[in-house]
């Protein structure tokens, strides 16, 4: 979520915002000079002290490399990687969002990555939220870096005065708990009825999709909110919603679901483990009584399923130094690194066998169990148009009004597949 270094300096200087290290010079001893590799991260993504410490360990260990690194702002990034995929001259290795991936890989400018994720990466352990969507018909363009996920953020004050004293592990008792919380002035969860990520977590637990490729096709998506599946998913969230006061027409930011629950009467809120310094800055005595606990599943065995956000590294395709665009991938990506990021950001390392190294915080422990059940957007380059109207926020208000889930589904479906520029079901 990076241009070439010496054609086109105007280009580079208006892509990038920021130069955090750059570095030029010759090898030790040599007059050779030294290759320079860019790298667009995205602001915000890791820390002024984290890319310090990486430049520095990984220029220590690629003698012959320099590293500039750039920070990017995520408002109007789209516009700005697609043009640097054309340009000539332009970054070697991009942070691009995971669900991002499918869109410039159909824009034709991104490196296949396929031999290196077997080989080298260890792609079988990757975190599916990350690695699914940095695919595209069957090639791995995207090279996970990072995740972050929702998890059930709870009042344990509230939780104690309902007599629970060990968070849901079960949809079941996840619904019966929060019957039990809603109670009185208390709201049992706050759940804003256009919430739609959260919505589909429910839907694939029970084994649907937003949309799907249609069969024998390559390309071809199709909305699929309409099948029973979907529709179970949707159920469960009706039954959830209905156990707090969230507002059926509106998505979880308005009003900013922190402020809410940071007035003390709401049991719970789904969002990702960071909402709780919001929620203690507006309300200091919740400091110390916030817990967390992954989504629950259809059964003890696993959590539920989550969308899973958070970013992947791709190389441009023209890139002139395929080499060390590489090397700084298998670098970030690998163990070393995905500790330091892990810890510093509070984030969830990119594979699973790393689950382990966030287990002293409760909620990045809690983020990191659902992350493993994670997914991502449909894969289709054309998803982004289906967010920018979103056709299934729209469905959850009239369903949740009231309305004929099972019509509405087909309404939306319809929708999603015009915005895939296939026919309807």
């Amino acid at each position: 979520m990076k241009p070439h270094r010496r054609v086109a300096k105007s280009l580079s200087l208006a892509l990038a915002t920021t130069t955090l290290l750059a570095g030029c010079g010759v090898l030790p001893g040599g007059g050779e000079e030294k290759r320079t590799v860019t790298v667009w991260f995205m602001r915000g993504s890791a820390s002024e002290e984290f890319i310090k410490r990486f430049t520095t360990d990984f220029e220590k260990r690629n003698g012959d490399i320099d590293l500039e690194i750039r920070l990017q702002e995520w408002t109007g990034i789209g516009g700005k990687v697609k043009a640097a995929l054309k340009a000539e001259d332009g970054p070697d290795v991009i942070e691009v969002g995971n669900t991002q991936v499918a869109q410039y890989v159909d824009e034709g400018g991104l490196d296949d990555l396929t031999l290196e994720s077997a080989r080298d990466f260890g792609m079988k352990d990757w975190l599916p939220g990350l690695a699914e969507p940095g695919q595209y018909n069957g090639s791995q363009y995207g090279i996970p870096w990072y995740a972050a996920n929702r998890v059930v953020i709870y009042n344990k004050d509230l939780f104690a005065r309902a007599g629970i004293e060990q968070p849901p592990k079960t949809r079941a008792q996840w619904i019966a708990d929060t019957r039990r919380l809603d109670s009185g002035s208390d709201q049992g969860i706050y759940l804003a009825g256009q919430d739609w990520y959260t919505l589909a977590g429910f839907i694939w637990d029970e084994g649907g999709e937003l949309a799907t490729e249609a069969k024998g096709s390559r390309g071809v998506w199709e909305g699929s909110l309409h099948t029973p599946a979907a529709l179970r998913g949707m159920e469960f969230y009706r039954q959830l919603q209905a156990l707090g006061e969230g507002p059926r027409d509106a998505d979880e930011e308005h009003p900013p679901q922190a402020g809410v629950f940071a007035k003390g009467d709401v049991a719970q809120i789904v969002a990702v483990p960071g909402t709780a310094r919001a929620i203690e800055e507006a309300n200091p005595e919740l400091k110390g009584k916030l817990g967390y606990f992954p989504i629950p599943g259809k059964t003890a065995a696993k959590p539920g399923a989550v969308f899973t956000g958070g970013s992947d590294l791709v190389v441009r395709g023209k890139t002139e130094d395929r080499r060390g665009a590489v090397a700084v991938i298998e670098a970030l990506a690998g163990k070393k690194w995905q500790k330091d990021l892990a810890r510093t950001m509070d984030y969830v390392p990119n594979k699973t066998t790393l689950a382990s190294l966030v287990s002293g915080e409760e909620g990045v422990a809690a983020m990191a169990a659902g992350a493993a059940r994670g997914r991502a957007t449909p894969a289709s380059p054309k998803w982004a148009a289906v967010e920018a109207d979103n056709p299934i926020k729209a469905y959850m208000s009239k369903v949740l009004g009231g309305g004929d889930p099972a019509t509405e589904a087909k309404v939306a479906s319809r929708r999603i597949t015009r915005e895939l520029d296939v026919s309807g079901p």
